[in-house]
């Protein structure tokens, strides 16, 4: 691993590690409120088994998205949310109670067949996955609601049972049973990712090759669907059907952004997905109008914007400050260039240059004497060996291609200025080792100017006068 690399995965690293332990942070100003000091003792039992059932259950999603947004299948764990829906209704009409048991049943039943029909249609017809996946999530959740509907008005109970919990969840409501089902089923995960990482890791990334090593590929992604709906059905009553998706995708989409590698994209989303659920039931708790489902969603949400901001690797503020530096470099480079060109007027003898002079201004003067290409002598700018070493080489790539151009690619020489004006700041030193011997060593341009090279420079700097 270059040490590049290396630097690269600490950063992931830290920034995941930042993302979750801002929150303490602010602590001690939390601590200043009574509604905060009550909510960190954990004294309610009812507190607790929140906390830790949304722990659990963003552990468990925290873990098995990965897989899906690796597969490109981000769009099948929304799918599944609203497919496993008809299941549920099902499962209390089958005993008219909420009994955990069917209704589990009956949503695992109704998931795994959404997903061999996306899988069938996928294979038997011509129609996109997202068509697929449209369709079956629709009819299935529109099944759900109108069964549920015709429950509710057939059995007064079934108001009593709360199945609407189970489209907009409510996470205050996870009972010590329910804690017990959550923790089997993130352990149930736990125990099949450890035991079957590699092929899923083969699977996640190249099924084909999967399939050459004779992989049972078909078999991991039925057993991934298998999970991922278990995970789907014991999650659903904490933040519901519409939001469960997003406990799947967001920590999962927010490792992909600091990690590539997918061990570490899974404990980081496991991380964020886990530090998302007490921050959520936090603010739940100490506001009014606050609930926990969507809260921890949004909680998750802001992490993903963090880490798209200030990731190491992606990160848009990343990305802007070397656009800003780019930009930066470019301009002291035309300067030098704009410089270079002055002195030859002059025969390069007086190297001192007043600002205004070569079109330039006296904060790009400054920029140079800043990153040591210049410096000030009383009011006057003298280049520096290094700036001087510089400006040779921008205008000796200005020139190089604008020759190249007219000579090899059939440009007129009044056609050429504009292309070396943005390559000039682009060309290696091989691609111009390169030029050089297809040029045959060239000393001038089209417009007859010398090309400078490295013995121009050395005697010209010969002529520089001395620091006063």
């Amino acid at each position: 691993m270059t040490n590049a690399n290396s630097r690269e995965h600490r950063g992931s690293r830290f920034t995941a590690l930042l993302l979750c332990l801002v929150p303490i942070a602010f602590v001690p100003f939390l601590l200043m409120n009574e509604q905060a000091r009550d909510f960190l003792s954990f004294r309610d039992g009812f507190l607790r088994a929140s906390v830790l059932g949304t722990m659990l259950l963003a552990l468990n999603c925290g873990l098995l998205g990965p897989l899906l947004v690796a597969r490109r299948m981000a769009m099948l764990s929304d799918t599944l949310a609203h497919a496993v829906l008809p299941g549920i209704a099902a499962g209390f009409l089958w005993s008219l109670t909420r009994d955990a048991v069917a209704m589990l049943t009956g949503a695992v039943l109704t998931g795994v067949l959404s997903s061999l029909i996306v899988s069938l249609v996928g294979r038997s017809t011509r129609l996109k996955p997202d068509a697929a996946l449209s369709v079956v999530l629709t009819v299935f959740f529109a099944a759900g609601i109108a069964l549920i509907k015709l429950i509710s008005n057939a059995y007064p109970e079934a108001n009593k049972a709360g199945l609407d919990r189970f489209l907009y969840g409510q996470a205050a409501a996870v009972s010590d049973a329910d804690v017990v089902m959550l923790a089997a089923a993130a352990g149930i995960t736990i125990i099949t990712l450890l035991i079957g990482y590699r092929g899923f890791l083969v699977m996640a990334f190249d099924e084909a090759f999967g399939r050459a090593m004779g992989l049972p590929v078909r078999a991991l992604h039925y057993l991934q669907m298998l999970l991922t709906t278990l995970a789907i059905v014991v999650s659903m009553e904490a933040v519901g059907v519409i939001l469960v998706a997003g406990l799947l995708i967001i920590p999962a989409s927010t490792a992909w952004l600091l990690s590539t590698r997918l061990h570490r994209v899974l404990w980081i989303s496991a991380l964020v997905g886990m530090a998302a659920a007490p921050m959520g039931a936090f603010l739940s708790y100490t506001g009014e109008n606050r609930p926990t489902g969507p809260t921890l969603v949004l909680c998750s949400g802001l992490m993903f914007a963090a880490a798209l901001l200030f990731s190491p690797r992606n990160g848009l503020a990343r990305k802007w400050w070397a656009w800003l530096q780019h930009g930066r470099r470019i301009r002291r480079e035309d300067t030098l260039k704009a410089i270079y060109r002055h002195l030859e007027t002059v025969d390069f003898r007086p190297l001192e240059l007043h600002t205004g002079e070569a079109s330039t201004t006296e904060g790009e003067l400054r920029a140079l004497v800043r990153h040591g290409l210049g410096e000030w002598r009383s009011a006057a700018f003298v280049l520096s060996p290094a700036g001087f070493r510089e400006a040779s080489r921008m205008v000796r790539n200005h020139r190089l291609w604008e020759l190249y151009l007219t000579q090899h690619a059939g440009f007129a020489y009044d056609h050429v200025h504009d292309s070396a004006e943005r390559m000039e700041h682009l060309l290696a030193e091989e691609n111009i080792s390169a030029m050089m011997r297809v040029l045959g060593g060239p000393k001038t341009d089209p417009h007859g100017k010398r090309i400078p090279s490295l013995e121009d420079t050395v005697e010209s700097l010969r002529n520089q006068p001395a620091n006063s």
